[in-house]
């Protein structure tokens, strides 16, 4: 690898961003240049990421006459490097701040890259290696000091196993969490056409048990009166009321990534948690947050949530053409990552569609897991 590369990430240009031509614009016009260089970063980022990840992966990029070299170029052409932009990025918004055009979420994506950059990752676990790596840069030479540092090609919307999550998929995570902070708002409201988010809010529930049917070939779901059995037996179930008692499609995959397993939809309401199981039912449990070693894949899920509401055309809010998810997904998706609030994707990610008026209308609301 050379500087080369490194100069393929996409920081920002303050000639064109903050120079001396920007000094007639509003701060609109001024905030709308960082929020399309933002964008651009987004496009361009992920992939500079993964090619420095294999390059510290490869053994014989490591050699002791390399590691000088590999110094300069992943601490100053890395990490100093974003900690300049960040430095540069955070005085420029809180001079447009007082406008109101700056998403406040900015900062605080801002102060988690920082404590990356640090060397005072989140992950604890890491805080060692990179004190060694920052005082004696020669145990990079150690492959397993390299492969905490590099993890796997991954980030919060591409990892099948926590085990690869090293340290640069969180200095991955956290750059794409400045640049969503700074776009998915705008992003947001230009795929609000014929609809519009009537409430958005997030909702952390007691431990609670979903239960119901999965929707597939020969369920006896497809069909009124394979809908109506369902839910009579969950209406029966009064005394195990969640108090969260819409009807919902629950989807999940089995806390894989969405590239390893298929999509799963269960048709159903939550429950109270230990609730009975009906016969020819299924379940799946939920608690409030994470113990300190659940980092399994799977149930039990988070009972945390972003629960939004829409309102508007039908039509356009279920056209779901040219999305990843559908309407109400893509758009409660992109409230989340705008406002840097983590999604636990994929090992405690599930979404749902909710039905305020019941499974036989339209639905209109959407849950999205989240962890704080």
């Amino acid at each position: 690898m050379s500087f080369d590369i490194i100069n393929e990430f996409h920081f920002a240009d303050w000639n064109i961003l903050g120079g001396e031509q920007t000094g007639e614009l509003t701060a609109a016009e001024k905030y709308s240049r960082i929020v399309k260089w933002a964008g651009e970063a987004r496009g361009q980022n992920p992939a500079v990421f993964d090619r420095l990840t294999e390059w510290i992966l490869d053994d014989s990029e490591w050699t002791a006459d390399k590691l000088a070299e590999n110094e300069q170029i992943l601490v100053q052409g890395v990490f100093a490097r974003f900690r300049q932009q960040n430095v540069k990025l955070r005085a420029y918004l809180k001079e447009l701040e007082p406008s109101g055009v700056v998403n406040a979420a900015i900062f605080k994506a801002l102060d988690r890259f920082d404590e990356e950059l640090s060397g005072n990752p989140g992950d604890k676990n890491l805080s060692d290696i990179l004190a060694r790596i920052f005082t004696d840069f020669s145990v990079m030479r150690d492959r397993s000091v390299r492969e905490q540092i590099a993890g796997g090609k991954t980030g919060r919307f591409g990892t099948d196993s926590v085990a690869l999550f090293g340290y640069i998929n969180y200095l991955k995570d956290c750059d794409a969490g400045v640049q969503w902070a700074l776009f998915m708002p705008d992003v947001v409201k230009r795929q609000q056409t014929g609809f519009k988010v009537e409430s958005f809010e997030y909702k952390k529930m007691p431990a609670m048990r979903f239960i119901g049917k999965e929707s597939r070939e020969g369920d006896g779901l497809d069909t009124a009166e394979g809908f109506k059995n369902l839910f009579n037996v969950l209406d029966a179930m009064t005394a195990y009321s969640s108090g969260f008692d819409y009807d919902v499609l629950f989807q999940h995959h089995y806390g894989k990534g969405v590239d390893t397993e298929r999509w799963h939809g269960f048709w159903g309401r939550f429950m109270k948690a230990d609730s009975p199981v009906p016969e020819g039912f299924i379940h799946f449990d939920f608690v409030p947050q994470r113990d300190v070693n659940n980092f399994t894949d799977g149930p039990p899920f988070f009972s945390q949530f972003a629960f939004a509401i829409f309102s508007g055309d039908m039509k356009a809010m279920h056209n779901d053409e040219g999305t990843d998810g559908g309407r109400m997904y893509d758009v409660t998706r992109n409230i989340i990552l705008g406002q840097n609030v983590n999604i636990p994707y994929p090992h405690k990610y599930w979404t749902a569609e909710v039905f305020i008026d019941g499974c036989d209308t339209w639905s209109t609301a959407f849950m999205f897991s989240v962890e704080f």
